[in-house]
């Protein structure tokens, strides 16, 4: 398999004078940057880099952690920050560009914030008349299967910009294809990938976490219905070496949840097993947790957001459990759960102990959503649920 970066040429690009928002985890097959491929490529000159959440070099461990801009130590280019005082480029720094190109790893979720980074520079990029070139990457999470109902209007936030499901089944460059289209954009270019089969990461493909909390592919798997537990006051995993693999708090029965979970259509295609942690960093740090570790049996039928609704439902039933408060990701009037959820139906069912409603939520619609992506669609498939 060729990603866009593999493929990418001198001749795919309009001009000279380059921008770039990318981040250590954009390599190709043979672990080149995507700065040192842009860099060696003759008569163009790289002009500044963009970073998002977590920065350039993914130097920001901790969630919702800003950094500030600096100077590339090695090539000497001006890195911009695009999660710190701004989360969009100011049109004067894009003014004098040739074009900007973009080349992250997504994990396939809504609530991943680098697409919307993207967004944001898409319609900056728009308003200063600058091209944007996207470079499409593997969704690890595959490409057909669609989870959780799109985001209700009036919920938008940096953790969801669209009406896209939780769980979308989109590349990078789709996405970048669909966004221009629901804003009103100039279209990207977008370099496809060749010999990719849809079903998430190759075995031989070059992963490097995009995020510190997401070490491997397989916590991509579970994180579409994990990150909810951000908006909890349980551990998601954060400061072990299993973020959302793993989850608890000082008050779980371990032994009493897993046993309640196991064998039923929330945990279908996994296993939970019982487990015990004492994060390092964020929420209850240098405390026993108690709580689960979620082992991945069949991925074929497991549904990360379904499983997720069934951990909060059995962890709400304790009533030291709870939901934080914003501010969140930039929000601070709207309960994080309701953003990252897509609307107060999450919390709702929750809090009303109503298991029948989050199953039903935790279905994608793959009808609609083909109607929702037509005509922006690289790779051939059927959406299914």
């Amino acid at each position: 398999m060729k990603t866009g970066l593999d493929r990418f040429i001198r001749d795919m690009l309009p001009g000279g004078k380059t921008g770039l928002l990318s981040h250590h985890a954009a390599v190709n097959s043979g672990y080149r940057s995507s700065l040192d491929v842009l860099a060696a490529m003759p008569g163009i000159e790289p002009a500044i880099l963009f970073g998002p959440q977590h920065g350039f070099h993914g130097e920001t461990q901790d969630n919702m952690i800003e950094w500030e801009g600096y100077t590339h130590p090695r090539s000497g280019i001006p890195v911009y920050s695009l999660y710190g005082k701004k989360r969009r480029p100011d049109i004067a720094v894009l003014e004098g560009l040739d074009c900007l190109v973009v080349d992250l790893q997504d994990v396939g979720a809504r609530y991943y914030t680098y697409i919307y980074t993207m967004a944001y520079c898409m319609r900056a990029c728009s308003e200063a008349g600058v091209p944007v070139v996207v470079l499409d990457r593997p969704n690890p999470l595959g490409n057909s299967i669609v989870e959780g109902k799109p985001l209700t209007k009036g919920f938008e936030s940096f953790v969801g910009l669209y009406p896209i499901p939780v769980r979308h089944g989109l590349t990078i460059g789709e996405l970048a294809l669909l966004f221009a289209r629901l804003d009103g954009l100039p279209e990207p270019q977008v370099i496809r990938m060749d010999g990719w089969d849809g079903e998430g990461i190759p075995a031989d493909y070059q992963w490097v976490y995009p995020s510190p909390n997401m070490p491997t592919a397989e916590t991509a798997s579970v994180y579409p219905g994990m990150c909810l537990l951000e908006a909890t006051n349980l551990s998601e995993g954060r400061g072990t070496t299993r973020p959302f693999n793993v989850f608890g708090a000082p008050w779980i029965n371990e032994d009493e949840l897993c046993g309640k979970l196991n064998g039923t259509i929330f945990l279908e295609g996994a296993f939970l097993r019982p487990h015990a942690f004492i994060p390092t960093f964020n929420k209850h740090a240098g405390e026993m947790c108690y709580g689960g570790e979620i082992h991945v049996l069949d991925r074929s039928v497991f549904r990360p957001l379904k499983t997720a609704l069934g951990i909060l439902l059995e962890s709400f039933r304790y009533s030291r459990t709870g939901w934080n408060d914003p501010p969140y990701e930039y929000e601070y009037e709207r309960m994080p759960i309701d953003i990252l959820a897509g609307s107060p139906e999450v919390r709702e069912a929750v809090d009303g102990d109503n298991p029948e409603k989050l199953l039903e939520l935790a279905i994608g619609d793959p009808v609609g959503h083909s109607e929702f992506t037509r005509g922006i669609l690289l790779y051939e498939r059927e959406f299914r649920s």
